[in-house]
C-alpha cells in the first residue's frame, strides 16, 4: 500500500484526503493547458486511482481561479502531420480521457474557470461535473482548422444533445455556468470560494455506498450514453451479480435493523 502524496509529478497536484485524491492541474502561468508533460502525468495518476486501495474517489480540478484548463499547448501541434496528429489524439484518449470516463471509483470534475477545448474534453470524461460561477465552457478547435480529438464530439453530443453541440462546435462559442447547467453540461454551480469544499461534500456522499453499486452504475451508465444495444441485458446480468456481493448483504441488513450500512467494497 502506498500513499498518493509521496508521488511527485511535473505537472499535477495531489492530495490525499480521508480517501478522496484531490488532483490540481498546476500550470497557472499557462492557464493551465494541456501538453505532452501535463497528459503523462495525468495517465499515471489515473494508474494511482485505479490501483491504490486507500483511493476511493478522486476529484478532477485546475489551479488558481483563472482555469481549469484553457485548452491544449497548440505550439505542440504545429510540427505535426496527420498521423501524428492522429498517434497524439489516440495517446491521450487511451492513456487519460477513456481512463477516466470507466474508472470505477467516481472522478469528479471541479470546473474552477476557462475549460476550453481539451479542457473541455477533460471535465466531459469525468462521471459528472461542478463548476464556479465565472466558468466558461467551449470546443474552440475550429479556429485552428481542427476538431476536437480527446472525445469531444461525441461526449458532448450525448452531454447536450445533437443541435446544441452542432453549434457550440461549429461557432466555437464558449457558454457560462449558467447556459452549461441548462444544458446539463454542468450538474452544480457554486462560488468559486466554496466550489471545492461543496464538491468534496458530494464525493463524501458518494463514497458512503457501495463502491460495489457505484462502479456497476459507471459502466451501466456508460453503456447508456453510447447508446449500447446490450445496455437492459447488461443491467440485468449486473443487478444479479450484486446479490452474491457482502456489501448487498450489509445494505440490505442494514436497511431492516434501522440503521446506517458499512460497506467494505466486497
Amino acid at each position: 500500500m502506498y500513499e498518493a502524496t509521496n508521488v511527485m509529478y511535473q505537472t499535477v497536484l495531489t492530495e490525499l484526503q480521508e480517501g478522496t485524491l484531490i488532483v490540481t492541474i498546476n500550470r497557472p502561468d499557462k492557464m493551465n493547458a494541456l501538453n505532452k508533460d501535463v497528459i503523462e502525468d495525468l495517465g499515471n495518476v489515473l494508474n494511482e486511482i485505479y490501483n491504490n486501495p486507500e483511493i476511493k474517489a478522486a476529484i478532477l480540478t485546475g489551479a488558481g481561479e483563472k482555469a481549469f484548463v484553457a485548452g491544449a499547448d497548440i505550439s505542440e501541434f504545429i510540427s505535426l502531420d496527420h498521423a501524428a496528429g492522429a498517434a497524439l489524439a489516440e495517446k491521450g484518449q487511451i492513456n487519460v480521457f477513456n481512463k477516466i470516463e470507466n474508472s470505477p471509483k467516481p472522478i469528479i470534475a471541479a470546473v474552477n474557470g476557462f475549460s476550453l477545448g481539451g479542457g473541455c474534453e477533460l471535465a466531459m470524461s469525468c462521471h459528472f461535473r461542478t463548476a464556479s460561477e465565472g466558468a466558461k465552457f467551449g470546443q474552440p478547435e475550429v479556429n485552428l482548422g481542427l476538431i476536437p480529438g480527446y472525445g469531444g464530439t461525441q461526449r458532448l453530443t450525448q452531454l447536450i444533445g445533437k443541435g446544441k453541440a452542432m453549434e457550440l462546435m461549429m461557432t466555437g462559442d464558449m457558454i457560462g455556468a449558467d447556459e452549461a447547467k441548462a444544458l446539463g453540461l454542468v450538474n452544480h454551480i457554486f462560488p468559486q470560494s466554496e466550489l471545492l469544499d461543496k464538491t468534496k461534500d458530494i464525493v463524501k456522499k458518494i463514497k458512503s455506498k457501495s463502491p460495489v453499486a457505484i462502479s456497476k452504475v459507471i459502466i451501466c451508465v456508460n453503456e447508456a450514453a453510447k447508446g449500447e444495444k446490450a445496455g437492459f441485458a447488461n443491467e440485468i446480468k449486473r443487478f444479479g451479480e450484486c446479490f452474491d456481493t457482502e456489501d448487498m448483504r450489509e445494505g440490505t441488513t442494514a436497511f431492516i435493523e434501522k440503521r446506517k450500512p458499512v460497506f467494505k467494497g466486497k
